[in-house]
């Protein structure tokens, strides 16, 4: 009879707690799938620190705030072109170009640029504009492939490109596309796996060539941008655009020609 009882008491309780086990199962996973909806896009993942260890120290300052990354730079180059004055030390006659756009290298030409250490993909992407779209490592501004509103990089504009795939505007100097193959002239990228910079979004840009293969990468998406391991990230993988594999007008190649996949910053 006390066995019977007992049966009847603890079988109810039994019953109970395998239901609410059960219902707070299931409450964890349709909280892991919503969360799988939910982080469709990459994670973010924090900017390698050592990758600014190859930013020109004689022209940008970068220095680290809780959540923030600021880059400061002179803008001005720290190697040879004709767009210098005659009288600098780094001024050299054209190697490629065929004419000049107006000025020579001066002035204030300071630019800062603050970012986040943990940037992301954001939900649209963001076309670039006029002006600065990011920082090369020498501190000089990158351009994108446009001269003017609606006006893109065309014969002639190629023309007053320096060695170094960059030129003078009202703006001060700046890069428009990868280095030529200069012999010991080579500023930024010129078909390998450089750095180059970082982009107004808070990614860094490397040249053509991936360097956890050490080839042309083919999972690119549309801003030529993966999450592989680079020369910075001692292994871990984060998300990084590259100089696309694609020549423009048959002869160079634009540095940045496509939409931003995080959200842009002000450098200015």
């Amino acid at each position: 009879m006390k066995e019977d009882v007992l049966k009847k008491s603890i079988f109810p309780a039994l019953v109970m707690l395998l239901t609410i086990v059960t219902l707070i199962s299931c409450s964890n996973d349709s909280s892991d799938s919503d969360s799988d909806t939910d982080d469709s896009l990459p994670e973010g993942t924090a900017t390698p620190v050592s990758a600014f260890g190859e930013f020109n120290p004689d022209a940008v300052t970068v220095s680290f705030d809780g959540d923030d990354i600021t880059i400061d730079t002179n803008g001005l180059p720290n190697h040879t072109t004709p767009y210098w004055e005659e009288t600098s030390p780094l001024y050299i006659a054209p190697i490629v170009a065929v004419a000049q756009t107006p000025g020579r290298i001066g002035g204030d030409r300071s630019l800062t640029l603050t970012v986040p250490s943990i940037p992301e993909i954001a939900a649209t992407s963001t076309a670039t504009g006029l002006g600065p779209i990011g920082i090369s490592v020498t501190g000089v501004p990158i351009f994108n492939d446009t001269e003017g509103p609606n006006r893109p990089i065309e014969e002639q504009i190629v023309e007053t490109f320096d060695y170094a795939g960059a030129h003078n505007g009202p703006s001060g100097y700046h890069y428009h596309i990868e280095s030529y193959d200069v012999p010991e002239n080579t500023v930024l990228s010129q078909n390998d796996e450089k750095l180059v910079g970082i982009m107004a979004d808070g990614f860094l840009i490397y040249g053509r060539k991936c360097n956890s293969t050490g080839n042309y990468p083919t999972d690119l998406d549309v801003s030529g941008a993966h999450s592989t391991s680079t020369q910075h990230s001692e292994g871990e993988e984060f998300y990084h655009y590259h100089i696309i594999n694609e020549f423009y007008l048959g002869s160079i190649i634009a540095l940045f020609a496509v939409d931003l996949q995080g959200t842009p910053n002000s450098i200015m």
